[in-house]
């Protein structure tokens, strides 16, 4: 009965773009990706101490330079030091951060740019989730696989760690909320919502042929939720590409 049907937890357009979206992307970059083990918050994908230096922050792009299939040789990396934000805002009561302050890519000299701010470093997941979102960039754009005037762009940098497997990070980076000693705060980091990174995680996860992916345990509760969902609307109405 339709009632008992599953549902998806994402709108009709947001699925089409989605699914869409994931087999261009397993067309540009080639399925055997989906072969590689999901990259997760672990000692075995991020080994060593950190301890939020710029060395350390270094340390954390050469490896995702690794999982995203970038020579970090072609890069210049800049990191950019704290510029006093937060004391403008430590007198609310609620404060809001986007990702647009987080990191960004750009040309320069004939050589692709990443800048990361420093502050990132006081939050390692954001932070992999930051430098990969700016490598996508490199992947998509200095490779000339897309124009930068394509509409989105953006949020299709952000399924591109999906498919690089590095989807957990970025859903688990996509929203925080805490309380800290100014009061609660808030923050967005990326440009795809909860739902739509766990109907993508389930994609993922449906293209590698799991239907209860182990690694769903380190995702937070509401990508896992969205994820879930994903997966059981995706075992009746499987992707036509």
């Amino acid at each position: 009965m339709a009632l008992f049907e599953p549902k998806c937890p994402v709108r009709p357009d947001e699925r089409a773009w989605i699914e869409e979206s994931m087999a261009w992307l397993a067309a540009e970059f080639g399925r055997g990706v989906l072969d590689r083990a999901p990259v997760l918050p672990t000692a075995e994908f991020f080994p060593g101490p950190y301890r939020g230096s710029a060395e350390d922050i270094r340390g954390v792009i050469a490896l995702i330079c690794g999982y995203l299939d970038v020579p970090p040789d072609r890069l210049t990396i800049e990191i950019e030091p704290d510029d006093g934000e937060q004391a403008m805002v430590d007198g609310l009561r609620l404060n809001h951060s986007s990702r647009s302050a987080a990191g960004h890519y750009r040309r320069e000299n004939g050589r692709p740019v990443i800048a990361v701010a420093q502050r990132q470093a006081a939050r390692p997941v954001a932070l992999v989730a930051t430098v990969a979102h700016e490598l996508g960039h490199v992947r998509l754009l200095d490779e000339q696989r897309i124009s930068r005037d394509r509409r989105d762009h953006e949020p299709l940098t952000d399924l591109l760690t999906v498919h690089f497997g590095l989807g957990v990070l970025t859903a688990n980076s996509a929203f925080n909320f805490e309380r800290s000693e100014r009061g609660w705060s808030y923050s967005r980091l990326g440009y795809l919502s909860e739902r739509m990174l766990g109907y993508a995680l389930a994609c993922y996860a449906h293209r590698r042929g799991e239907t209860r992916p182990d690694w769903a345990r380190h995702l937070t509760t509401n990508p896992r939720a969205y994820l879930k969902q994903g997966l059981r609307y995706l075992a009746r109405n499987p992707p036509s590409a």
